[in-house]
C-alpha cells in the first residue's frame, strides 16, 4: 500500500474559491487521480498554507508529497508561502519523492536556489502549446510516453524564470523555458510540470471563468463575451469529448488532452518510476 501526502497549495480563501467553482479542491482533485492511478494508494490531505496546518501523517511515513497548484505568488512571501516551502523542503531533505505542478514547480525551484516570478513572455492560460523535451529531457522517465509534441493544460502567469542550480529542466515550448524539471536536494527527487497534467477540461473551464479579465487584459480574448462562449465550447467537449469532433477541431484539443490517461503521463510516470522503486518497507 502506497501512503501519499497530497499538500493543497491553496490558503482557506483560494480553497474556498476553487471548491466554490469546481465543487472539490485542488487537493481532492489529485487524490481521486492518484487513486485511479493507484488503486492501493492512500491519500491523506493537508492544507500546509494554513497556521496550524499538523500533517495526517509523519513524512517518514509517506511514499511521496504532491503539491498542486495555488493562487498564491512564491515571489509575495509570507507565512503562507514560507509554511509550504517548508514542507517540501523537509520531505526532499528526508528523501521523499515530491511531484508538483504550476506552484509546486514554483515552490520546489524556490527551495532549491533558483527563481519563480511573473514570465516576462506572459501568462498561459487554456492551454499550453507545443511543448518539446530538451536534449536533458529525452529519456527522462517522467516524460516517457509522449509524443515528439504535445499540449497540456495550464494556467498560470508565474513561472519558474530561474532554474536553480544543478537542476535538469526537461521541457519547454515558446512561452516557458521550464514546463518540465527534475530537482534534487538533500536525498529527495522532484519532478514537477508548470502545465496541469491533473486538470480535466471542465476545470480548465471553470478556472478560466475565474481569470476572465486576465485572460482578456492578456489579449487572448477580445471580450469576456469570447472568453466565456470560449470556456462553454470546452465543457461541452469534455461532456462528449468522442461525439464533439467538431469542437476538438476548432478549439485545437489533441487526443494528448482529450484521453485522460495521455493527459495524465507525468503522474502516471511518477508513481510508477519514482515512488514505487523507491517505496518504504
Amino acid at each position: 500500500m502506497l501512503h501519499l501526502l497530497v499538500a493543497d497549495g491553496n490558503d482557506r480563501a483560494g480553497r474556498e474559491t476553487h471548491l466554490s467553482v469546481c465543487d472539490k479542491t485542488s487537493a481532492e482533485t489529485y487524490a481521486g487521480i492518484l487513486h485511479a492511478l493507484a488503486p492501493d494508494a492512500v491519500c491523506h490531505l493537508v492544507a500546509p498554507a494554513d497556521a496550524g496546518a499538523v500533517l495526517p501523517r509523519a513524512l517518514s511515513d509517506c511514499d511521496a508529497l504532491v503539491l498542486t497548484g495555488s493562487t498564491l505568488h512564491v515571489e509575495d512571501g509570507g507565512p503562507a508561502v514560507t509554511r509550504q516551502c517548508d514542507l517540501v523542503r523537509a520531505a526532499l531533505e528526508a528523501g521523499v519523492p515530491v511531484f508538483g505542478s504550476c506552484w509546486g514547480v514554483q515552490v520546489a525551484a524556490t527551495i532549491a536556489g533558483g527563481r519563480a516570478a511573473r514570465n516576462p513572455r506572459g501568462p498561459e492560460y487554456g492551454l499550453a502549446r507545443a511543448i518539446t523535451r530538451t536534449q536533458a529531457g529525452a529519456d527522462h522517465p517522467l516524460l516517457v510516453g509522449r509524443p515528439p509534441a504535445w499540449d497540456a493544460p495550464a494556467i498560470h502567469d508565474d513561472a519558474v524564470v530561474e532554474p536553480p542550480p544543478g537542476s535538469t529542466v526537461l521541457a519547454g515550448n515558446d512561452r516557458l523555458d521550464v514546463q518540465a524539471i527534475e530537482i534534487r536536494l538533500g536525498d529527495g527527487v522532484f519532478w514537477g510540470t508548470q502545465y496541469h497534467p491533473e486538470l480535466d477540461l471542465d476545470e480548465v473551464a471553470a478556472m478560466l471563468r475565474l481569470s476572465a479579465e486576465g485572460v482578456v487584459q492578456a489579449g487572448l480574448c477580445p471580450d469576456e463575451a469570447a472568453l466565456h462562449a470560449y470556456v462553454d465550447a470546452l465543457r461541452d467537449l469534455h461532456g462528449d469529448p468522442e461525439g464533439r469532433a467538431d469542437l476538438a477541431w476548432r478549439l485545437g484539443v489533441a487526443a494528448e488532452v482529450l484521453a485522460p490517461e495521455r493527459r495524465r503521463r507525468e503522474i502516471a510516470n511518477f508513481l510508477d518510476r519514482l515512488v514505487r522503486p523507491r517505496r518504504r518497507p
